[in-house]
């Protein structure tokens, strides 16, 4: 009788040993998949985030970058007006249109120091090079969690509870939309 106790001890522990690691197996795979899917999420959160920055701060960039390309001209077309006028009145009309020109620049200047294109092409570089880098990271970051996921559904005994529940490996390491691979133009 205490033999048969035994026996049902040691084949009670082995079944309850079993199923708790079936049972941590089966989480690690729901826990690693569900991770896939939050990542994944992330990468195509960076996606759209480049694809509504980088037109927004181009658009921005150009309209900072003509403003001040139109102030310049006119100063410099008021300049060569000036410099070509050979009659009084001409020297006076190109005058007021430079002075024109010029107090609009200081104007603009005095409202808004910052206001340099270079300043704001500088920007644009940096929110390219910052969001591409973020982009890369969510990337790795996705494949990290396919690969450790692809590693406990091929390992023993974590296989064996994966073929059983029907989780498979994942084939796709990365891979995105085709508009979104694309990196967008920016072009002035």
């Amino acid at each position: 009788m205490k033999k048969s106790w035994i026996v049902v001890g040691v084949i009670g522990f082995i079944l309850i040993v079993f199923g708790g690691t079936c049972v941590s197996k089966y989480n690690q795979l729901v826990t690693l998949n569900e991770s896939i899917t939050g990542a994944w999420s992330q990468v195509e959160n960076v996606l759209q985030r480049r694809n509504d920055l980088i037109p927004n701060l181009v658009n921005t960039v150009k309209g900072y970058a003509a403003h001040e390309k139109e102030i310049f001209e006119n100063v410099a077309q008021a300049r060569a007006k000036l410099a070509g006028a050979t009659t009084i009145n001409e020297k006076v009309q190109a005058n007021v249109a430079l002075e024109g020109a010029l107090g609009r620049l200081l104007a603009i200047v005095e409202r808004y120091p910052d206001l340099k294109a270079n300043q704001n092409f500088l920007a644009l570089q940096d929110e390219l090079a910052g969001t591409e880098n973020r982009i890369a990271v969510e990337r790795k970051r996705y494949n990290e969690i396919v690969q450790s996921y692809n590693i406990l559904v091929k390992s023993f005994p974590s296989n064996l509870i994966a073929a059983v529940t029907g989780f498979g490996k994942k084939e796709v390491y990365f891979k995105a939309e085709e508009g979104a691979k694309e990196v967008p133009k920016v072009e002035f």
